[in-house]
């Protein structure tokens, strides 16, 4: 009796999964208030607050993945996640549902849009392509506290500049990479590394296929050690060959940090 009570179960179970539909979710968020995007047993996440909305509005259960993990008080000005309902009636009316979902959200979190999408659609491992901002200002400015760091001295522009094309010749970062992180490797591809004039203030644009826990912060800490001449240009390629992240400069604060594109080739 109960092996095929078991057995009734996991077909129920199967036959579910089959009728759930994929839905990808593009979000935005301000990461202040948050620790990071990943759901944790002792903090607030962006995850745990969109997975209680999305519950509510859609009354079933919403488990969400995301495209990868921003770090506590990263900013996302675009973010991607998907997620599987089996009731997929709510979704005729897309407008109304935009609307249901961003009045339960907090304030810093908004929902832009929401895409069906096939069953083995992934939000992190079919991404192409991510890119980062790193906003800093020189100038003490109460509009930008938390979104933007303050630094006292401009470093030169063209001597990071310099180094920072020199990333883009390699592919292994260990040395940028957090500690104890376990990924199966350091590799990654980058397509961008430039460093623009903005405002009274500078801003790094970095793409890749994927990046490293802490990645963004290093690299720019250390970019920031040639721009203020404390090394040289091309001290950087001694800094990546030796994979340590001790030789590496110290990580930036994180309410510069925006995520902002992640890129699919079905989207």
């Amino acid at each position: 009796m109960l092996a095929g009570a078991n057995i009734t179960t996991f077909k129920r179970s199967n036959i579910t999964t089959l009728l759930k539909q994929r839905y990808f979710i593009e979000l935005a968020y301000n990461g202040t208030n948050y620790h990071g995007w990943q759901s944790q047993h002792n903090a607030v996440s962006v995850q745990e607050v969109l997975n209680k909305a999305l519950s509510t509005v859609l009354r079933e259960p919403v488990e969400t993945l995301g495209c990868g993990r921003t770090d506590t008080g990263v900013h996302a000005k675009e973010f991607f996640a998907h997620f599987d309902v089996v009731d997929s009636s709510w979704f005729i009316d897309h407008g109304t549902l935009l609307r249901s979902i961003n009045s339960v959200l907090p304030n810093d979190i908004a929902v832009k849009n929401i895409i069906p999408v096939h069953k083995t659609a992934h939000a992190r491992f079919d991404a192409t392509l991510r890119s980062y901002e790193y906003h800093i200002h020189f100038e003490k400015d109460p509009f930008k506290n938390g979104y933007s760091w303050l630094l006292r001295d401009v470093p030169d522009l063209e001597l990071m500049n310099r180094a920072a094309k020199i990333l883009m010749e390699y592919t292994d970062f260990s040395c940028f990479s957090k500690s104890n992180t376990q990924v199966k490797t350091n590799n990654c591809i980058i397509t961008r590394a430039e460093w623009t004039r903005e405002g009274n203030g500078i801003v790094f644009t970095i793409s890749a296929d994927r990046f490293l826990r802490n990645m963004v912060r290093a690299i720019v800490g250390t970019l920031l050690m040639v721009g203020h001449k404390e090394i040289e240009p091309e001290a950087i390629r001694d800094i990546i060959q030796s994979k340590k992240r001790g030789n590496a400069g110290t990580s930036v604060p994180a309410c510069g940090l925006y995520l902002t594109e992640v890129h699919y080739n079905y989207l």
